[in-house]
């Protein structure tokens, strides 16, 4: 979770009256962080929500204090100043980094903590809500020695400029490789044939995105009163949101915000777009979801207290916020402004005890069985991905649900079955004495088609010397007989597992899982020295 720090002096002046420890505590609250550090010149502010970035500065908690407390009587919109001057962005940075959104600031002198908190919020924004600036990068620069129109274009690695905190000049190649931040970020387009660039009209690279600026263009220094912005991307509305928060920011610090026209291939745009959302719900559905009686202008009070305007059934969202995707969200505002202490508690109408569903305890006889065959149970994540389910596995995808935008490519599905994971916790542990049997049980998703389903499996392996076919047959007799039941098994062809060594487990004339001996090609692949059997059980066909 994030973690900002601020001059309390430098936060009052902005919020417009000063707040003791108690009060400053509360408010925090509604912003949902809290006070990491002691109460004193210089405070911690620790957050417990990674999705309201518009809180992650002074100027950001300053906006929401002062409509809180009753300072600002209205919600905060600021102006823009339109200019001509534009970005020309290269239609060959599409599949590196296709989007930018830029302003300048300009009318108001920098100081010590307007510095600090420019920074932090630049860090915060691009590592945290940026992903380490896979997502997001945030570059800010003195507006006096840049010459416009200015480029965001794709350059040739050979290309030299000096980077931040270096004399003298080397290629972006070498930036990459002998520049601390370059060898931080550089991943991110080092496998490229073309780095972007931020260029002015002089041809003076202003920064190698998302890497780091120039260091005859790209330091703020106290006393600039003219600033320029820019966030570069993968995200068009994550770049434009980002680009909003600093624009708030900065015009509460009382910089005129000037408008920079965005030339892409085909259609031009003006950032900061500070464009705001309108969401429609109707009081009833409001008091009906919190159990009070609230009226409108209650509702109006309540939403100005947020940052929300309210009018006719309709909320307006400000720009710098993209936490409200719902109306239950913007009903969540209403209720931290009513006050969760303020809600009066129900009587309890039923009394019940609870117990485990009768499925479970037939689930967790099976993991007593199983252990009782001496396997040792692990627990691993329902997360997954495509390579380890399938590809080392030698079998096509069953029908997968897959993350969208998975922060990391080891976790980017739902796991499809336990199998492959129990193969893997063998290849991680081959230092270890053998023979090595586990077991799992856990939830798989399948999709078919537009259907999704949710499976109680079981899958356990053995590893050793004289792991062979009967000694997995064997066990699952053991444990179906131990259940009541008895099972029949049928030849298999598989490609995880020896032609004529696998098997599909019957019972009741229902299929209920595999087993057999994991083929060597597969085992190979998980760097796996030892024969190894394993099965896959469907308890949910056995139960059911």
């Amino acid at each position: 979770m994030p973690t900002i720090n601020c001059n309390t002096d430098d936060l009052y002046k902005l919020v417009g009256k000063r707040l003791d420890e108690k009060k400053l505590r509360e408010l925090l609250d509604i912003a949902k962080a809290e006070l990491e550090s002691p109460y004193g010149k210089e405070i911690i502010v620790k957050y417990n929500d990674t999705n309201q970035p518009y809180l992650w500065s002074a100027e950001g908690l300053a906006r929401l204090f002062r409509t809180h407390l009753g300072v600002d009587k209205k919600i905060s919109a600021i102006k823009t100043t339109k200019t001509n001057d534009k970005v020309i962005f290269d239609r060959k940075l599409n599949n590196i980094r296709p989007y930018i959104a830029c302003f300048k600031a300009v009318g108001h002198k920098i100081d010590e903590q307007l510095l600090k908190q420019l920074i932090q919020l630049q860090e915060k924004l691009a590592d945290n809500f940026g992903r380490k600036r896979q997502k997001i990068s945030i570059g800010v620069y003195p507006l006096k020695n840049i010459k416009f129109p200015l480029q965001c274009k794709a350059a040739d690695p050979r290309e030299e400029f000096t980077p931040l905190d270096f004399h003298e000049p080397i290629t972006l190649r070498e930036t990459l490789e002998k520049h601390p931040k370059g060898k931080e970020y550089g991943h991110l387009i080092k496998d490229n044939k073309l780095y972007p660039v931020f260029v002015d009209a002089n041809k003076k690279i202003l920064s190698l995105i998302p890497v780091i600026n120039s260091e005859q263009t790209g330091r703020v220094k106290i006393g600039d009163d003219a600033i320029l912005f820019d966030a570069t991307g993968t995200d068009e509305n994550a770049v434009n949101l980002v680009s909003n928060i600093f624009a708030y920011a900065l015009a509460e610090r009382g910089f005129e915000i000037q408008t920079l026209t965005i030339d892409y291939p085909g259609k031009k745009i003006q950032t900061p777009t500070l464009k705001t959302k309108t969401i429609k719900i109707k009081e009833e559905e409001i008091n009906k979801l919190l159990g009070v009686n609230l009226k409108t202008k209650e509702i109006q009070a309540l939403a100005l207290k947020m940052g929300l305007s309210y009018s006719s059934n309709e909320f307006i969202i400000p720009s710098y916020r993209a936490d409200i995707m719902h109306p239950v969200d913007i009903i969540e505002d209403i209720a931290i402004a009513y006050g969760y202490n303020n809600f009066e508690a129900l009587p309890l109408t039923s009394y019940t005890i609870g117990a485990p569903l009768p499925y479970q305890h037939f689930i967790d006889s099976w993991r007593e069985l199983f252990i009782g065959l001496e396997n040792q149970e692990i627990m691993s994540a329902v997360l997954s991905n495509k390579e380890l389910l399938y590809e080392k596995m030698n079998v096509k995808d069953t029908g997968t649900i897959e993350i969208t935008n998975p922060i990391s490519s080891t976790y980017s599905c739902i796991r499809t079955w336990i199998l492959p994971t129990l193969l893997d916790f063998l290849s991680k542990n081959k230092h270890y004495d053998y023979p090595q049997k586990i077991f799992e049980q856990g939830i798989v998703s399948q999709r078919q088609k537009n259907n999704i389903s949710d499976e109680q499996h079981l899958a356990s392996v053995s590893s050793h010397m004289g792991a062979t076919f009967t000694e997995i047959k064997q066990s699952i007799e053991f444990v179906l007989r131990s259940s009541g039941l008895s099972a029949a098994f049928e030849e298999l062809e598989h490609n995880s597992f020896i032609s004529g060594r696998a098997a599909r487990i019957i019972v009741n004339k229902k299929e209920i899982g595999i087993c057999g001996e994991i083929h060597p090609a597969v085992l190979e692949k998980f760097g796996i020295q030892m024969p190894t059997v394993g099965c896959e059980i469907n308890l949910d066909n056995i139960y059911g």
